[in-house]
């Protein structure tokens, strides 16, 4: 009865988690709803993120991690105790491995606090690793040759790009610019344009129903219902791509211009070897609509979308668990 080793995604706005020999076998959001009054956690997943926005007074539905680092620690931890409790993965005598994933930008006390967390949720070793990496190798790259592999990996909270060589990253940028902004992007859009006061999961939807980024790559229409701000009732309208393709015009400009700056500080032999092998995009912000088409134009360089790329990360710390022993240990805290 021993406990088994697990990967952790800890993102922005989901969790993903892969125990060794079973694959990825949880994959929720990460939202907590909380009793105000008692502090009690009601509610935690997919359970919780249905109450969004829906909530009465003395019920809070949180997001614990804010840019891909834990905003409030106690409710992390709650939400981590709950998604491992639930695996049923402790054996009776030990405490399983730990794998967690984190951006390339974080301080070491947010490398602690992730770190602690786990531990306190039923972690023996807690390992940490960077999400690029990860990502790059759930994605199927061989980064362990020497050659270069470039991977932007588009989260809820960051976006992630890195260029990677010889098992670790030679250079890389975070940056706080990823899915959640998008929506927010459209939230304001609505309420600027159309005086429609929205929710966060309707902007979610008009993300990934009729956004692109490349104009003309798509054109669709979605209706959606709102709280007028002038008479305070709900009203419906029609929303298109084209509105929303300049709606994410600005923060789709900060991917690729971090994507260029990542570029420009990459040895020369390196670049050549990306022209042949292009980029992956990972993450779920790899889905929206002609952002593939958009980097390359840009980059002039192939880009290519990973074949599951919201499993990408959790898949590669399953790949990294099974080879622990050869890979060169970081061990932070």
């Amino acid at each position: 009865m021993f406990a088994r080793d697990i990967g952790i995604d800890l993102g922005t706005a989901n969790v993903l988690i892969h125990v060794k020999g079973k694959g990825i076998v949880l994959n929720e959001p990460s939202v907590v709803a909380l009793d105000k009054n008692s502090g009690k956690v009601l509610a935690v997943g997919e359970e919780a993120r249905r109450m969004v926005g829906r909530t009465p007074g003395n019920i809070v539905a949180i997001r614990p991690l804010k840019d891909g680092v834990i905003a409030d620690f106690e409710v992390t931890e709650a939400m981590l105790k709950h998604f491992i409790n639930k695996l049923n993965v402790k054996g009776l005598l030990s405490k399983p491995r730990m794998l967690i994933c984190c951006p390339t930008n974080i301080t070491s006390v947010e490398q602690k606090a992730i770190k602690e967390a786990a531990e306190k949720s039923g972690g023996k070793n807690v390992f940490l690793e960077e999400e690029p990496k990860v990502a790059a190798i759930g994605a199927g790259m061989d980064i362990f040759q020497p050659y270069g592999n470039m991977v932007v990996d588009i989260g809820g909270g960051t976006t992630d790009v890195a260029v990677l060589s010889m098992g670790d990253i030679v250079t890389a940028s975070s940056i706080k610019m990823a899915g959640d902004k998008f929506d927010l992007e459209i939230l304001n859009y609505i309420k600027r344009e159309y005086k429609l006061l929205i929710g966060e999961r309707t902007a979610e939807d008009i993300k990934i129903n009729v956004a692109t980024v490349f104009p003309g790559a798509r054109y669709e229409e979605i209706d959606i219902r709102g709280r007028d701000m002038v008479t305070g009732l709900p009203r419906t309208i029609t929303v298109n791509s084209k509105e929303v393709e300049s709606a994410l015009r600005e923060p789709v400009a900060a991917i690729v211009q971090a994507a260029k700056s990542v570029l420009e500080r990459t040895p020369p032999e390196l670049s050549a070897d990306i022209i042949d092998r292009g980029v992956i995009l990972t993450g779920g912000g790899a889905l929206l609509n002609g952002l593939d088409q958009l980097l390359a134009e840009e980059l002039k360089v192939p880009v290519l979308v990973a074949e599951a790329p919201m499993d990408c990360v959790a898949i590669g710390t399953g790949i990294m668990l099974d080879n622990m022993d050869k890979l060169p240990r970081k061990k932070f805290g």
